[in-house]
């Protein structure tokens, strides 16, 4: 059975080049044209750099020489600036009643305004209450309402729909 040898992160460098011939591209970003990769090794440790594959997949592969720490950490502080800068889109979710005043209904709406501008989904959920379930059309005309007051700024992703003793609506921002 053969050892099982760790696999390394990052581009292929120096002896794991295994193309005869690479695409040289030197310190100074300068095309040198196509060279064996042993000389090209050997250029690059007289430089005190190391040569790294680029574009593995060209023809030939086209290797870079330079400071394959500096290069590994140069990536990995991208990587970490990319997920930092990732939203992740929330849903927020904003209860109703069928029979909500309108200063309520009003302060509701400021909230799922708040919601989208701030680029997070909003679940608009409606309750029914006892006897409230006899009259689900006020609850509907209610969800219509909403609707109708965040078109400019919200398309509707999941259009009101009955589940059990509440209606569900969910927003997005446009």
């Amino acid at each position: 059975m053969r050892p099982v040898t760790p696999q390394k992160e990052g581009p292929p460098a120096n002896e794991d080049i295994t193309s005869p011939d690479v695409q040289l591209i030197d310190a100074e970003g300068e095309n040198r044209g196509i060279v064996g990769t042993r000389e090209a090794m050997a250029e690059a440790q007289e430089a005190g750099l190391d040569l790294v594959l680029i574009a593995p997949n060209s023809n030939p592969p086209v290797a870079k020489m330079l400071d394959l720490g500096r290069f590994k950490y140069a990536a990995q502080k991208k990587a970490a600036e990319a997920r930092k800068r990732q939203k992740v889109i929330e849903v927020k979710e904003i209860q109703l009643r069928p029979n909500i005043d309108t200063h309520d209904y009003e302060t509701k709406m400021k909230a799922v305004q708040r919601f989208i501008g701030e680029g997070d989904r909003v679940k608009v959920t409606m309750r029914f209450r006892g006897r409230e379930m006899a009259h689900q059309e006020l609850g509907m005309q209610l969800l219509v309402k909403v609707k109708d007051q965040m078109e400019a700024i919200a398309k509707v992703e999941s259009q009101p729909r009955s589940e059990g003793r509440q209606m569900v609506m969910v927003l997005a921002p446009k």
